[in-house]
């Protein structure tokens, strides 16, 4: 019986790759949120954005409350199972009136997961209307399988590393994910998405949480860092990252460092010698 999402959302999920809107939180939640994030930003004079976006979770409590809420880990252990570990989050903002987009791509391609399972949940904290730049997906595209990427060198793209479909994709058979302030999105990790620019009066900011199967195992040299979230972990295949217990603090910050540096170095060499290069 699932717990939260609906059979036919669940069948949805598996016939189009995502499911899209559901319910987590109020908008005052996530504005309290938004209000948090953008606070530590005034406070380091830096945005977090591409290059210091990555595993916000193992710095602040406030995330860490997120991933372990159950209104968005009972949806995804209708999809993925009820042993979960937090494999990696990104926070996604975008300015107002900004050129910032996110390339045509699978989360696949750089995650180095055998099996490739895992789902992301994509929460919102601010409204993400069409307008705004929400996800644009390829319904279906996760039943093709891991396709060709190429290394674009532009930067407007949100991606780490630039990373985009090596072939058009076409436009006439996409669809869109809007989602408001608190709702989150689910899609696989083949699912073939990206997001426009911000053409909005206002900035908007998701956090994409991946989540993975206790099963699963990273295939890279380097051994990577995820945290238990839900149920137990037999395997072993990921050493264990820590909680949060202040924000931000001396302690948070440094295994924040290792654990990002790890991910940084598993990520480039995924994708170092299997992507050409293009500039733009």
């Amino acid at each position: 019986m699932p717990k939260k999402l609906t059979p036919e959302q669940i069948a949805g999920y598996e016939r189009d790759g995502y499911v899209c809107p559901v319910q987590g939180f109020s908008a005052e939640q996530a504005r309290g949120w938004r209000d948090r994030l953008e606070a530590f930003e005034r406070a380091e004079g830096r945005k977090m954005t591409r290059g210091h976006n990555f595993k916000p979770h193992l710095l602040f409590p406030w995330v860490d409350e997120i991933v372990r809420a159950p209104e968005v880990l009972d949806a995804v252990e209708d999809l993925i199972g009820p042993d979960i570990r937090l494999f990696h989050l990104t926070v996604w903002p975008k300015d107002a009136q900004s050129g910032a987009y996110v390339s045509w791509h699978q989360d696949a391609t750089y995650f180095a997961l055998q099996p490739a399972c895992h789902v992301t949940a994509w929460v919102a904290l601010t409204d993400a209307p069409v307008e705004a730049g929400c996800m644009e997906v390829v319904p279906g595209s996760h039943k093709l399988g891991q396709m060709q990427h190429a290394e674009m060198q532009d930067p407007e793209n949100l991606l780490s590393r630039g990373q985009a479909l090596a072939i058009d994709v076409d436009r006439t058979h996409t669809a869109f994910m809007p989602v408001k302030a608190g709702q989150f999105s689910l899609h696989h990790t083949h699912l073939v998405h990206n997001s426009r620019p911000n053409r909005s009066n206002d900035r908007r900011i998701g956090l994409g949480i991946s989540y993975i199967p206790t099963s699963a195992r990273c295939t890279s040299r380097t051994r990577v860092t995820a945290m238990l979230v839900r149920g137990t972990d037999k395997y072993g295949h990921f050493d264990d990252e820590r909680r949060p217990r202040e924000e931000a603090g001396p302690e948070e910050r440094a295994f924040h460092a290792e654990a990002v540096a790890r991910f940084r170095d598993m990520n480039a060499g995924e994708t170092e010698n299997r992507m050409a290069v293009v500039t733009r």
